[in-house]
């Protein structure tokens, strides 16, 4: 095999892993906002007893559990639009910051791993999205 074919060989293979981890990494940003929209968001926003025990508890009450459940929902939505997705993977961790700290102190660091873990996937979001922030910053200042 010749150079050329070689490294047109190695260009192609490199081509096709890229297609594929962006696919993986598009399809972990689905399950997240899957994640953040029904299993975290819907239950504050419908007033689910499990939430309301979990503010009540906290001392938060329905004000702080209704918002908490729209920013989920806010981010989980902006997780799926391309020019938003490094902002909110950003957002959303700085919520899983206060979860985090909230979990240590209330809950006796009950599921304080969860935040953690949750994180993990958002910040290699936002890090390997994050040239959109550019052409976010670019639409608010255009507009």
């Amino acid at each position: 095999m010749s150079e050329t074919t070689t490294s047109a060989a190695s260009t192609g293979s490199l081509g096709v892993r890229r297609r594929s981890a962006q696919v993986a990494l598009r399809s972990v940003q689905v399950l997240l906002a899957l994640f953040y929209g029904i299993a975290s968001a819907l239950p504050k926003l419908i007033a689910h007893p499990s939430a309301v025990e979990s503010f009540d508890k906290i001392g938060w009450g329905s004000g702080a559990m209704y918002t908490i459940g729209a920013l989920e929902l806010a981010g989980a939505t902006a997780l799926l639009i391309p020019v938003l997705q490094s902002l909110a993977a950003i957002a959303l961790s700085a919520l899983m910051v206060g979860a985090f700290i909230v979990q240590l102190t209330v809950f006796d660091g009950r599921n304080a791993a969860t935040p953690l873990i949750l994180m993990v996937p958002l910040a290699l979001i936002a890090w390997v999205r994050r040239g959109h922030n550019r052409e976010l910053l670019r639409l608010v200042r255009r507009g």
